[in-house]
């Protein structure tokens, strides 16, 4: 499947998640799931508080699929987004929130996946610039998000990310989500990239 495609495909299946009898049986609530819906775990990553929430982790995603093409493999992309939501699904309910919606965690996890790629996949010694770009941007991703994710923490979310989405910014879920794709990235086969020709 072409890359531009599975984009596709995936803005519209999250689109379709909008719609409210899907977002309301898809969205992840703490008494549901440990009423038995546990469902929820996985989906409420994949359900949005609004359009205007939705519209920036479907921008999110796409330049993430942009940027990392060469990485994406459309079934274990798919199950790479699966497995970093049921992590932060289930982690989730540690957090005493009640509700949660989005896919921004999950993102971050992909991101920092992505970013593990690139340093893993190009050897320490190797002479070819193409490899020494890869590598240094992949720290220089890796260490953003770090950055990022640090400041969340201590000041919490932006407000003005929190008004267009009528909710508070899951900080919680995004530290879950990088530190779930910075796990998944170092484990070996099938996990891990595959050599890439991509070029910065």
């Amino acid at each position: 499947m072409a890359i531009y495609r599975y984009l596709v495909c995936m803005v519209l299946f999250l689109a379709l998640m909008q719609i409210p009898a899907a977002n309301e049986w898809a969205y992840w609530y703490r008494d549901a799931i440990l009423s038995g819906e546990v469902w929820r775990i996985l989906t409420g990553n994949l359900t949005h508080t609004n359009y205007w929430h939705l519209l920036m982790n479907s921008l999110a995603l796409i330049m993430i699929v942009y940027t990392y093409q060469e990485l994406v493999r459309p079934l274990k992309f798919s199950l790479l987004i699966a497995a970093i939501s049921i992590v932060i699904g289930v982690a989730h309910l540690a957090t005493g929130d009640y509700a949660l919606a989005g896919l921004s965690g999950t993102l971050h996890g992909l991101l920092a996946w992505c970013a593990i790629q690139d340093i893993r996949e190009c050897p320490k010694d190797s002479d070819s610039e193409n490899h020494r770009k890869r590598r240094q941007f992949g720290w220089i991703v890796l260490i953003g998000l770090g950055i990022k994710i640090g400041y969340e923490l201590l000041h919490g979310g932006n407000s003005v990310t929190a008004d267009l989405i009528n909710a508070q910014v899951a900080v919680d879920a995004h530290a879950i989500g990088a530190l779930t794709g910075v796990i998944i990235g170092i484990l070996p086969p099938p996990w891990h990239g595959g050599n890439s020709p991509r070029k910065k």
